[in-house]
C-alpha cells in the first residue's frame, strides 16, 4: 500500500510515497532535479531529466531499469504517474548531476529515512504524527481514535500475509478486495461509487461504524490465518473472505436492531458526520473486535 506525501527541501515540495509493503520510500525524479539543478520551473526540470535519462541509457546505467512510474498528486491537483526512484536510485542520481546541493540533499534525505525509522522503532511517534494530520484535515477526535486503530490493524494484516509470502501489491489488492465485499457486499470500487469517491482512500471515508466493522474483518482474518498458516495464496484468499464474513454477521445484526443500512453514502466532505454518536450496536461490534484480538 502506497502513502503519498510531500516533504520539503528548502521550501521546496518533493512529492514522496512510502510503501508500506516494501518499507521503502519513493521520491519523484524529477522534482529532485528541479532542486539539485535550480530549475526555472518544474517543465525545465522535465527536460533536464529527460536528456539525463536518455544519456544514461545510452550508457547502459542501471539507474534507467530501476527507475519505476508511480502515481502522484500533479500541478492541476489530479494523480498522473511519475518516474520515481528509491532512496538507494536517489543517491546514485545525485552522483550523476553536480550540483552545490548534492550534500544537503543527501543530509535532507538521511533525515526523511530516520523520521521513518523513528517511527518503527517507537510506533507512538507515527500515531501522533497521524493524529496531527487527520486532526489538521478537520476530522473530529472519536473518528481520529478509531481511524489510528484500523491502521495498526491494517500493519498486523499485512504483516502476517507477508510472513505468509505474499509480496505482490496487486496480490494484497486482491485480499483486501475479496474480504471488504465479504463484509460490506461492496467491491473496493463499489464502494468508492457508492460513497462518490474517486482517487480518495476510502478508509478516510468511512463512518466510525464502518471502520469498526472493517477492523473486524482484518484482525478476523489476521487471527485466521495465523492458525491456520496457508501456504498459498488460494488458501489466503478463502481466509479473507471468512475473516470478512465474521464482519458481515456483525453487520447484519446492527442492520437488523437499527434499522438502517451500515454502509453509509457519507464521505470525508461532512467530516463530523462520520462519528455516529450514541451507536450501542457499534459500541459492542467495538467490544467484539477487542474480544477477538484478546
Amino acid at each position: 500500500m502506497m502513502e503519498n506525501k510531500i516533504k520539503l527541501f528548502e521550501s521546496k515540495k518533493i512529492r514522496t510515497a512510502w510503501n508500506e509493503d516494501e518499507e521503502e520510500w519513493y521520491f519523484s525524479v524529477v522534482d529532485v532535479v528541479e532542486v539539485l539543478t535550480d530549475s526555472a520551473d518544474y517543465q525545465t526540470a522535465r527536460k533536464y531529466w529527460n536528456k539525463l535519462r536518455q544519456r544514461l541509457s545510452e550508457e547502459g546505467s542501471e539507474l534507467v531499469t530501476i527507475c519505476h512510474r508511480l502515481k502522484m498528486i500533479a500541478a492541476d491537483g489530479k494523480m498522473r504517474e511519475t518516474d520515481v526512484l528509491d532512496t538507494k536510485g536517489l543517491l546514485r542520481l545525485i552522483q550523476s548531476i553536480p550540483s552545490p546541493k548534492a550534500e544537503p540533499f543527501k543530509m535532507w534525505l538521511a533525515q526523511v529515512g530516520n523520521e521513518r525509522l523513528d517511527e518503527i522503532a517507537d510506533p507512538e511517534k507515527a500515531i501522533l504524527r497521524g493524529a496531527d494530520f487527520y486532526r489538521a484535515k478537520g476530522y473530529t477526535e472519536g473518528w481520529i481514535n478509531q481511524r489510528l486503530q484500523t491502521i495498526e490493524m491494517r500493519k498486523e494484516l499485512t504483516d502476517e500475509w507477508k510472513a505468509r509470502g505474499i509480496e505482490q501489491e496487486q496480490e494484497y489488492a486482491i485480499l483486501t478486495n475479496e474480504m471488504t465485499k465479504a463484509w460490506s457486499g461492496f467491491s473496493i470500487k463499489q464502494y468508492k461509487q457508492f460513497k462518490n469517491l474517486k482517487k480518495e482512500n476510502l478508509r478516510d471515508n468511512m463512518t466510525n461504524v464502518e471502520l469498526v466493522l472493517n477492523m473486524l474483518a482484518e484482525v478476523t482474518t489476521t487471527a485466521i490465518s495465523k492458525s491456520r498458516e496457508p501456504e498459498t495464496f488460494e488458501e489466503s484468499r478463502q481466509i479473507a473472505i471468512e475473516g470478512g464474513s465474521v464482519a458481515k454477521d456483525a453487520r447484519e445484526n446492527i442492520e437488523a436492531r437499527t434499522g438502517q443500512s451500515v454502509i453509509s453514502p457519507l464521505n470525508a466532505k461532512n467530516k463530523n458526520a462520520l462519528e455516529i454518536k450514541g451507536d450501542n450496536e457499534a459500541t459492542n461490534a467495538h467490544h467484539y473486535l477487542k474480544s477477538r484480538r484478546e
